[in-house]
């Protein structure tokens, strides 16, 4: 049976404030405080027993090897002797942000009937620079079916692509054939766009997207200099549901426009600048949230705390929640330690449209697995990383040994010997 599955990114033992992403406001904003990397993994594994809790199919992908040693070897250093800035991007926990990871076309959008799957090249930032390789090995093991799957190679720089966090998909029903939206970004600003629209367009090329089916769209330069870095801080679709901020897009009424031409089922709950400014968007990250299709068929917007902490998203919430629009339900997560780094609920997982049963069953979850997982994570996770212990002037090794041990101890639970050797 075809379903949408969220495979959420666990959150790696060397979760760190290092503020190296330009144009995250939280990252940055955080940067040198302490993390609590045990914490962080705890909360992302709530979040995942709630979707299971709605009914909703669950996955996970898991922390990459860090600090990246084949990485610092290419400039020819290792993590002892680099500078304090290649050790912080070399130790890097960003891959958790699975929206990052990929992006993703099911088989009903496809001409050949497959799954197509491009690993994210994440060229702009260099600490997520390095992640593809990891990424694209994880993604080759869980989704291994050639019947089903079809993988493709990141796109060469200089091109950006950072995944679906960039892409979305409209259709009636998440099985059913629907329209593909790539949004991309025009540099220039203080911030840089980190989606270009040669990578989304060669991905629309090499998934085998109907170019009738398929739109691009592009991402306006006032949202992404208010920290909108990607797509989904200000927009996040779902079956038939557009959920948008009224100033997503350079050219609202022409986007709004095509989507309504290309897909006249879609319907679009826009958000007013006036009821939520963009500050109030990035801040609250009302939009970086998971909206699903439960079981129930009651469509879910999952918002992170800061959301209802956060008077007039509060507000705008309850009017949407009195009205008859199509978002039935409103849930509340903490993910608070991925937040201050910049990421949302909905950057922690990465969408697949697919049949559970052709996925490897290592990379999908039920609450037994979970609470296993947890006991990895509370037996071998850091409680807290100083930000000295990684750009301090002496590194601390003792660190990097207890972050090898607890990425094998959770690699030896889920029994993915093939993960070992990074």
């Amino acid at each position: 049976m075809t379903t949408e599955i969220n495979f959420d990114g666990i959150v790696g033992p060397s979760h760190n404030f290092a503020g190296l992403s330009h144009g995250n406001l939280a990252a940055t904003q955080n940067a040198g405080t302490v993390s609590y990397p045990r914490r962080a993994a705890l909360e992302g594994l709530a979040k995942m027993r709630a979707n299971l809790a709605l009914g909703l199919t669950q996955g996970i992908l898991l922390p990459h090897d860090r600090p990246n040693r084949r990485w610092l070897a290419a400039l020819s250093t290792d993590y002892a002797h680099a500078t304090p800035l290649l050790r912080a991007q070399a130790m890097s926990a960003s891959a958790m942000w699975a929206a990052n990871a990929a992006t993703v076309s099911p088989a009903s959008d496809t001409t050949d009937g497959r799954c197509h799957i491009t690993a994210a090249n994440l060229v702009t930032m260099p600490h997520r620079s390095h992640e593809a390789r990891e990424t694209r090995r994880q993604l080759a093991i869980a989704f291994a079916d050639p019947a089903h799957f079809a993988h493709h190679a990141p796109i060469p720089a200089p091109f950006g692509d950072e995944g679906a966090a960039n892409h979305m998909r409209l259709a009636p029903t998440h099985g059913e054939a629907g329209i593909e939206l790539f949004v991309f970004g025009r540099s220039g600003g203080a911030f840089p766009a980190r989606q270009s629209r040669e990578a989304s367009a060669a991905i629309a090329r090499a998934h085998g997207l109907d170019p009738a089916r398929t739109l691009f769209i592009e991402q306006s330069s006032v949202a992404i200099g208010a920290g909108a870095f990607h797509n989904d801080v200000v927009a996040v679709a779902n079956e038939r549901i557009l959920f948008v901020h009224e100033q997503a897009f350079a050219d609202r009424d022409a986007a709004h426009a095509a989507i309504r031409q290309a897909a006249p089922w879609a319907d679009i709950v826009e958000v007013p600048a006036d009821a939520v400014s963009l500050a109030d968007a990035v801040a609250s990250y009302l939009f970086n949230a998971q909206l699903v299709t439960p079981p129930d068929g009651a469509t879910t917007l999952i918002v992170p705390v800061e959301a209802a902490q956060n008077g007039r998203v509060a507000a705008w919430l309850d009017r949407m929640r009195a009205g008859n629009g199509p978002i039935r339900r409103i849930e509340t997560v903490d993910v608070r330690q991925s937040m201050a780094n910049g990421g949302g609920p909905a950057c922690l997982r990465l969408r697949v449209v697919a049949d559970a049963r052709t996925i490897d069953p290592r990379f999908l979850v039920d609450p037994a697995k979970l609470e296993r997982i947890a006991e990895v994570i509370t037996d071998h996770w850091p409680e807290q990383i100083h930000p000295g212990q990684i750009i301090g002037p002496k590194p601390d090794l003792a660190l990097v040994d207890s972050i090898h041990a607890a990425r094998r101890a959770l690699i030896d639970l889920l029994g993915i010997p093939e993960l070992h050797d990074a």
